[in-house]
């Protein structure tokens, strides 16, 4: 009788998913039990991602009998409006889940309350004590509150200390209260580290969990599991055997209805000092001494502490800028960004990033990490790109082979989550020729596919006080040190010559002779 590992040798990729759904599962930790309050609870992030996500915790056993969620928000609806309104959302998300769908549903929904208050006014919150205190009477959540920040950043620091004066901020002996922070956390160096401070004169480090929603997707998560779990990988993950690194975050879409926020802000700000740095720390950290949050956030920000610094000079060499013009995505035409809503006519606003970074460290001296990130791309795309020397040509001079193609590592984050190794092969035939074929792994073809919104592991982690896939107080602001230096250039010296790439194309000119300089070429799909 053939083993199971036998079998994998020669079964499809279905047969290996319906194998190893087989196998004995697991049990799952369920979540302390908690109230979780939405700030924002109307809004878009609530009813898209939050409130699916924990559908989807419930679906899957993870959340205890004991939770509750109390919605907060501007809108003046009564409980029934709002519960009414989170049903309706549920039902046309999971219209094909069944009578179990239904049971799940109605289940979530019977814990939810709302409290409809102004953030400005206290009064909205001494009836949210009152409120969480009905709660943890009713579904016995022990005092637990996880509080959920999904408003705009400038409501942070009033909503904390709403909170701080209505002593609902404040741990207990035997309860804990979290808050949950979304992306911008400062625009800058100065107002991450005034941020921070403010922040932790209310409450402690260990409360605040600053949220980056691509932490959640498995990719990323098993970069670290990746490297220190497969002895094959980590001996030559360094400056001896690794050329350079490319991180990618393409988006085909524009700016949609977020031109007003977006012309603030840009690609740099928007992008960088959150998602691309926590795929650089992740990608090119040392080992930790453990899975420990702090354990793996203490080798993050020594990571991020050793990028060069961008001096002025090397801002104009080293970091490129562009904004979309019109152009053709999927055979339709798109408008410029000048003429996206909201957005100023002359705007100067980047929408398309390139860096090219150094870190100095041991491992990693001399070995260029290059960054880029756009909207208007030709294609939606996140990657990691660990490309390897290339191998001598001494063995082959005799032959027709001039050129060797590196072996490449590629982890793909989205669209599809995926390893692939490229690597090179002898053509058939009866001269000397080398082909790059790839060897990949794809996570749907050896793993059931769960329903997900993306939070769904992040929510479960603030829930259970682990830490790990949240940035830190000095890894945001180690962050924003690396940006700060080019937008005190570019502030200085505005761009010229906006739009400066067509939409469907993959950025400026300046992007492609970033590396060109260095004999390299960006990996295309």
């Amino acid at each position: 009788m053939p083993t199971l590992q036998d079998k994998e040798l020669i079964s499809s990729p279905r047969t290996r998913v319906d194998e190893l759904a087989a196998l004995p599962k697991q049990p799952v930790r369920v979540a302390d039990p908690c109230v979780v309050v939405i700030f924002g609870a109307s809004g878009d992030l609530a009813a898209r991602k939050l409130l699916p996500a924990f559908y989807n915790l419930a679906r899957n056993g993870m959340l205890p009998e004991q939770f509750a969620i109390i919605g907060f928000a501007r809108s003046q609806l009564s409980q029934d409006e709002f519960r009414d309104s989170v049903r309706q959302n549920l039902s046309r998300q999971y219209s094909a889940d069944g009578d179990l769908g239904l049971h799940v549903r109605d289940w979530l929904v019977e814990r939810i309350s709302y409290v409809a208050g102004d953030y400005h006014d206290p009064r909205g919150f001494y009836e949210l004590r009152q409120t969480l205190a009905a709660a943890d009477q009713e579904w016995h959540t022990q005092g637990n509150y996880l509080y959920y920040l999904a408003i705009p950043p400038d409501l942070f620091l009033i909503v904390v200390r709403q909170m701080n004066n209505c002593k609902l901020a404040q741990e207990e002996e035997r309860n804990w209260r979290r808050f949950v922070i979304e992306k911008p956390f400062g625009h800058d160096l100065r107002s991450a580290q005034e941020l921070n401070r403010e922040l932790l004169q209310m409450v402690k480090e260990r409360q605040i969990y600053r949220i980056d929603h691509y932490l959640g997707k498995e990719t990323v998560q098993n970069i670290l599991v990746f490297r220190f779990s497969n002895s094959i990988f980590e001996p030559v993950w360094n400056r001896r055997y690794v050329d350079n690194v490319q991180i990618t975050v393409a988006e085909t879409l524009g700016v949609e209805h977020r031109g007003g926020f977006y012309d603030k802000v840009g690609a740099l700000r928007d992008m960088v000092p959150s998602h691309m740095m926590q795929l650089l720390s992740l990608s090119a950290m040392e080992p930790p001494i453990s899975f420990q949050a702090d354990a793996v956030r203490d080798e993050q920000a020594k990571l991020l502490r050793a990028i060069q610094p961008f001096a002025p000079q090397n801002v104009l060499a080293d970091a490129v800028r562009g904004q979309y013009g019109e152009g053709v995505i999927n055979g339709q035409i798109v408008p410029a960004y000048r003429t996206e809503p909201f957005v100023d006519p002359n705007s100067k606003t980047e929408t398309f990033v390139a860096l090219k970074l150094l870190i100095d460290s041991w491992r990693w001296a001399d070995v260029p990490f290059y960054l880029r990130t756009g909207k208007r791309l030709p294609k939606r795309l996140s990657e990691v790109v660990i490309q390897f020397r290339k191998a001598p040509l001494q063995l082959f001079r005799d032959t027709a082979i001039d050129n060797l193609a590196p072996n490449t590592l590629v982890m793909h984050i989205q669209p599809d989550e995926a390893i692939s190794l490229q690597f090179g092969m002898k053509v058939p035939g009866p001269q000397v020729r080398v082909r790059p074929v790839n060897m990949e792994f794809r996570y749907a073809d050896y793993f059931e596919k769960r329903l997900s919104t993306g939070y769904e592991r992040l929510l479960y982690d603030c829930m259970m006080g682990d830490a790990t896939l949240f940035q830190r107080a000095d890894m945001v602001e180690a962050g924003w040190a690396v940006v700060d230096p080019i937008l005190d250039v570019w502030r200085a010296l505005p761009p010229r010559d906006f739009p400066n790439y067509p939409a469907g194309t993959w950025g400026p000119p300046q992007c492609f002779e970033l590396l060109k300089r260095d004999g390299q070429q960006w990996r295309i799909e």
